[in-house]
């Protein structure tokens, strides 16, 4: 239930500040993880806590420009913190020329968002959803629509894991 405490109260007072900062410690702003391809961008959003990653619908290439602002629009609706682009860099950690266009890409979305753009390792995160695809049996017309989509999840589930493992090795598992 809500708390409610009288206005004059000073004990009501520190309770609703206490309350009111533990709510704003529980919620996070959300994250949007973008796994680019040349015809399709598979989407993916962070649930109000950070804990759980959610597939949007992929996007269909057309223009750089209509992209981008659809990516704006998208962030401006989630009110996203953070856009990660899935980064497809060498097995042995070096650049690869679809990583190159990634960073292409990113350095043409920032200035159509009001929040940093970072790049993230998603070595295996394509290969990963083809797999977890394959394997569910679904039909290759349905896997090829679910496949850009799945790889964002799995790309922004990684970091939203990642930074779990970040705050419970500092200590502070919910700070």
């Amino acid at each position: 239930g809500v708390l409610r405490f009288a206005q004059d109260d000073s004990i009501g007072a520190f309770f609703r500040s206490l309350y009111s900062h533990r709510l704003n410690a529980i919620v996070k702003q959300r994250i949007l993880a973008i796994d680019f391809g040349t015809k399709r961008i598979g989407l993916a959003v962070s649930d109000a806590l950070g804990i759980t990653a959610q597939g949007l619908p992929t996007l269909e290439r057309t223009r750089l420009r209509d992209d981008l602002e659809h990516l704006g629009a998208l962030a401006e609706e989630y009110a996203v913190e953070r856009v990660l682009v899935g980064n497809p860099i060498g097995h042995g950690g070096g650049e690869t020329s679809m990583s190159q266009r990634v960073a292409e890409f990113a350095e043409k979305l920032r200035p159509h968002l009001p929040c940093p753009v970072d790049l993230w390792d998603e070595r295996l995160t394509s290969v990963e959803a083809n797999r977890t695809l394959r394997e569910s049996g679904i039909s290759i017309a349905k896997r090829q629509r679910a496949v850009d989509r799945l790889a964002a999840v799995l790309l922004l589930q990684s970091y939203l894991d990642y930074l779990e493992n970040e705050r419970r090795r500092q200590g502070g598992a919910s700070e």
